[in-house]
């Protein structure tokens, strides 16, 4: 419920349509009252007795009532929720000042008694605000006492900001700035005027309107000679059924006035937490006051509140970037229209901004720190408030003090991503694309085998969503593994807002196999050849360790396996040496080379450049002998065709010999042995 306005009891009958939602302005604490001379013509009013003040749609008939008399969109007590106080029933407890107890006594006496009808024992107050859409605003109060008393009548309505009690335990505790609206009716008068003190706490005496020194109320500005204030009292009694529940009210017993607060205060801002109604025993300031209402705890403010957080995403532990923003709205006190919040910060205007429309805050886009930008503000927190948010903008209107527009605003830490590439044998240059990345080509240059030589590309200032890179692998090249640190696929890469995602791509150099097959001719074998197990072949070149052998298995063959393909950069071909075995010989070339491709390291399949063929022929000795019978009796020459050995083989002197012929691969082998005797 806003401020004084609070429903009653006693009107939980009325229509809804009936009862406006009020609240009281909240008076500036310090400065002269705005006074504007004639209040020009505003919007549309009721059509009600010209008592009333212009533009308000207030009822304040010459001959106050609480009823409501005209159509709408005319208003009275008796449709409205005001705020309504009653006094302490008359008699021995009914509450008063007492010891002398005047308007400038700091801390008045509070005592128990009978208040004398002539001294204006009082019933009943209440007081409601006419909250405008457009123009000014107005607030209205009422004053019911228990009879009329003979003499001056005076009510004063005093409004408190602190609702902190007084050493007395009932009145407030005064602050700078607290009002005092008189209401003064001279014996015998039918119009009363209203007048308006200030609470002084510091300066000389003559600031005061009757004491020496301060603290005392102020000097009084007649609000109705300045033409903002007006009021009435009833000439006639009050029935029953028209008196919204104060029972039968007879004649110059309620009393009604009207300001205009947008004119009093000059749209101030100031809080008050109390308001209480007390009389005077005469028109005299200084005169000793007598009966009052107890205070009312209020809500008095005009202002509604503003709310700016700030929050990054993440979190940012130092907390030392700074975000900048603007307002466009004014605030009492006045305060700069540029304010800079860091992560976790809050900038309120608690109760300080008053009403009003097309209201923006903005964060500066233009000094973003860097590494960051804006993600989104949300004004949920909001309560009485229609936001429209338009990116880094909100716009907003304040018509109640209720208001508070509650926004947080989100920044996202910009993301890196590292793309990282290694060779684990190598080193060249390989290509990157992206459909994402600023950079939609690159391309990262290895040194050296492993992380010693590896090349990077770092991309950031990046906005968090979802990013691709792919390696286009060389010819010759095997991508062996394409992982992101964060668990991201490489095409799918998930950038959070601050974070930093390493993507590295690890590539091999092909690798290839040899394949030796290896036969031997064999005449016991119907295809006269058989596959040739056990025999050894060593491999050579391209930086493979020396020493690199392999034996054929009973197949006759043998598969030399994780050779680097002779089309990279510096490889080119491999040679391949049969260690042949005792009695065979060579038929096939020995050394040969071999080109390798990319194959299986199994040799399944193979590719026709890494596939040899080694073939051996088996050989035979030949031995042709002579014997002598007689020692020395006869003497032979041997010759064998071809011409082995040259010259002819003869025998010694002891006539016996041999001739042996080693080694021989199949051949016709034609000897002619002449016998000397």
């Amino acid at each position: 419920m806003p401020f004084l306005n609070r429903p009653r009891a006693d009107l939980a009958d009325c229509p809804p349509p009936e009862r406006r939602r009020s609240r009281i302005v909240a008076i500036a604490a310090a400065g002269a009252l705005v006074l504007t001379g004639v209040i020009a013509a505003g919007p549309a009013q009721a059509s009600h007795p010209e008592v009333s003040l212009p533009n308000s749609n207030f009822e304040i008939e010459p001959d106050a009532n609480l009823k409501l008399d005209d159509a709408a969109p005319s208003i009275d007590w008796a449709s409205v929720a005001e705020t309504r106080k009653a006094d302490a029933a008359s008699g021995t407890g009914d509450d008063s000042f007492g010891q002398g107890s005047k308007e400038d006594t700091p801390v008045p006496s509070v005592v128990s008694g009978s208040i004398p009808p002539n001294k204006s024992d009082l019933k009943n107050f209440g007081t409601y605000f006419e909250d405008k859409a457009t123009g000014d605003d107005f607030l209205h109060m009422f004053w019911h006492r228990v009879q009329d008393p003979t003499g001056t009548t005076n009510m004063d309505f005093e409004f408190n900001q602190s609702r902190t009690l007084s050493s007395n335990g009932v009145t407030p505790v005064r602050s700078t700035g607290d009002l005092l609206i008189q209401y003064d009716l001279a014996n015998g008068g039918t119009v009363p005027e209203l007048f308006l003190s200030r609470w002084v706490t510091t300066g000389a005496g003559s600031l005061c309107e009757a004491a020496n020194a301060t603290p005392c109320w102020g000097d009084r500005v007649n609000l109705s000679a300045a033409g903002i204030a007006t009021g009435s009292i009833n000439l006639t009694a009050i029935p029953n059924g028209e008196s919204d529940g104060l029972g039968p009210i007879s004649a110059r017993t309620f009393g009604e006035a009207s300001v205009n607060f947008t004119q009093l205060t000059g749209g101030g801002c100031t809080p008050f937490g109390s308001a209480y109604l007390k009389s005077r025993s005469s028109d005299s300031f200084t005169a000793a006051m007598k009966d009052f209402i107890a205070p009312a705890a209020i809500d008095l403010n005009t202002c509604a509140t503003v709310i700016i957080r700030k929050q990054t995403n993440p979190d940012e532990a130092a907390n030392t970037s700074l975000f900048d923003f603007s307002k466009s709205f004014a605030t009492q006190p006045a305060s700069v229209d540029t304010f800079s919040l860091a992560d976790d910060g809050v900038k309120s205007y608690t109760g300080t901004v008053p009403f009003g429309a097309g209201y923006t805050v903005s964060e500066n886009l233009l000094t973003m720190p860097t590494g960051y930008e804006f993600d989104n503000v949300n004004c949920s927190a909001s309560t009485g408030v229609t936001p429209v948010i338009n990116g880094e903008t909100v716009t907003f209107a304040i018509d109640a003090s209720s208001d508070v527009l509650d926004c947080t605003y989100t920044n996202a830490a910009k993301g890196t991503i590292i793309v990282e590439k290694e060779t684990s044998d190598g080193f060249g240059t390989f290509a990157f694309t992206s459909a994402t990345l600023p950079d939609t080509a690159f391309d990262l240059t290895t040194t050296a085998p492993g992380a010693a030589g590896k090349d990077s590309e770092s991309f950031s200032d990046l906005t968090p969503g979802t990013y691709d890179v792919a390696e286009t692998v060389p010819a010759n090249w095997n991508l062996t593994s394409a992982t992101c640190d964060d668990g991201s696929d490489p095409a799918s890469i998930d950038l959070s807002a601050g974070e930093t995602v390493t993507c590295k791509f690890v590539n091999a150099r092909e690798r290839g196999a040899i394949l030796i097959t290896k036969t031997a001719k064999h005449a016991d074998d119907p295809d006269n050849e058989i596959p040739h197990a056990g025999v050894t072949f060593t491999v050579t070149g391209n930086g493979i360790p020396a020493g690199t052998t392999a034996v054929t298995d009973a197949n006759g063959q043998a598969c030399v396996g994780g050779l680097l393909v002779s089309d990279l950069p510096g490889i080119g071909a491999y040679t391949v040496t049969e260690t042949v075995p005792a009695g065979y010989h060579v038929i096939s070339t020995n050394p040969q080379t071999a080109w390798v491709s990319e194959s299986e390291a199994d040799c399944d399949p193979i590719t026709p450049g890494a596939s040899l063929a080694f073939e051996n022929m088996p050989l035979t000795n030949l031995t042709v002998s002579v014997d002598s019978q007689i020692v020395g009796g006869t003497s032979s020459t041997i010759d064998c065709v071809p011409g082995l050995p040259d010259p002819d083989f003869t025998t010694p002197a002891s006539g016996d010999g041999s001739l042996t012929l080693s080694d021989l691969e199949p051949q016709l082998v034609v000897c002619s042995i002449l016998i000397d005797p």
